[in-house]
């Protein structure tokens, strides 16, 4: 016992769990700052944030210590499992924000979706990689789209279109990079246009139609639909080189950005923290991806590879889009900015996709 834990800490990789520490602790800072604005000073969430982490590290833990290749014989009942969670959540789902997708649990929510994500990486790498000595075939594009799809119908119910969009994007990456012809994509582009279509008129609610033609123009109802990115604008442009200082960022404190610790947590760290807090977090962001997709030249089969580049896929295509809503250059679609938001669900699985990239890490280390 005492041998396995000192092989651990000897191959363990820092530079998968640092990057990811260190920008929890610019997450804890900020919801502690925004706290601050509020004329009762209320640090629940604060607290709850600490709690998020502790047990998101405590996942982290697991995940890389503990051999993850069981998840791989099981992956078709974790497939299953999720497809039945996601139908209780409909069911008897809490109701927030409009949409339908969360358990009440002793006072904290838990949004299973983000634990759906990991299944479906899961479950796709261990798809693709038994296809990994065949032609991959138009049959197994659609097959694979059809797993997906199903989760994603039953996500659109809530309706979540952010958490679909995560979803078909781990599809979209693991396809483009699994060997798939090239001409096969004209198919993939049909079906996100049919699945859209059919979104937009049965599944969208007005206010989620409104988010989106908001983003071709989030000036023109900024005291509307486009006020929230309107302001996340402004806050990200008065940051200045060194920002305004932690709990003196004038949107965030005196309440104009809404969703200020959870959507716009990256305005809040533009503003009070300024270019150099943002470069802080592109940079952790980049050491962990780029680390990530370093080890897979170390990888010993398919099924790692694939794990790997779900991760980084759905991490980064969360961490482009969630700054790119406080930019106001992409629609605000409720994505959460990995690992710094607030969000216990969001936090926790995050640890977990860390975790297991650093168990393949320290795997790859002992067998190359």
């Amino acid at each position: 016992m005492f041998g396995k834990l000192q092989n651990y800490l000897k191959n363990f990789d820092w530079l998968i769990f640092l990057p990811v520490f260190f920008l929890s602790v610019f997450g804890l800072v900020e919801i502690y700052s925004v706290a601050l604005g509020q004329e009762m000073v209320d640090l629940l969430n604060f607290r709850k944030q600490v709690l998020f982490i502790l047990i998101g590290l405590l996942g982290f833990l697991f995940f890389s210590i503990s051999s993850f290749h069981s998840l791989k014989s099981v992956s078709r009942y974790l497939y299953i499992l999720a497809v039945l969670v996601l139908l209780a959540v409909l069911i008897f789902g809490e109701t927030i924000r409009g949409t339908k997708g969360w358990f009440s649990i002793g006072g904290f929510n838990l949004q299973p979706v983000e634990f759906v994500k990991i299944v479906l990486i899961i479950f796709l790498s261990d798809y693709f990689a038994r296809l990994s000595t065949r032609v991959k075939t138009i049959k197994h594009l659609v097959v694979s789209a059809g797993y997906t799809l199903l989760l994603g119908g039953l996500i659109l119910l809530q309706p979540d279109f952010g958490s679909t969009l995560m979803l078909f994007s781990i599809w979209f990456i693991m396809i483009l990079l699994s060997g798939f012809k090239r001409k096969y994509f004209a198919v993939i582009f049909a079906i996100f246009a049919i699945v859209f279509t059919v979104a937009w008129f049965l599944f969208f609610k007005t206010y989620q139609k409104e988010r989106i033609l908001t983003f071709f123009n989030p000036g023109e109802n900024s005291l509307e639909q486009g006020y929230n990115v309107s302001q996340a604008m402004i806050a990200v442009g008065s940051g200045g080189i060194m920002g305004k200082g932690v709990g003196f960022g004038s949107q965030s404190q005196l309440k104009f950005l809404p969703e200020a610790h959870t959507d716009f947590i990256f305005a809040v760290i533009s503003e009070e923290l300024g270019f150099f807090g943002v470069s802080l977090i592109i940079l952790f962001f980049a050491v962990f991806l780029f680390r990530s997709l370093a080890i897979l030249k170390k990888v010993r089969n398919d099924f790692e590879a694939y794990i790997i580049i779900g991760i980084s896929g759905l991490i980064f295509v969360q961490m482009f889009i969630n700054i790119g809503m406080n930019l106001g250059i992409m629609p605000v679609v409720g994505i959460a900015l990995p690992f710094v938001s607030y969000g216990g669900s969001s936090i926790i699985a995050s640890f977990i996709l860390a975790g297991i990239i650093e168990n393949i890490a320290i795997s790859a280390k002992l067998n190359y």
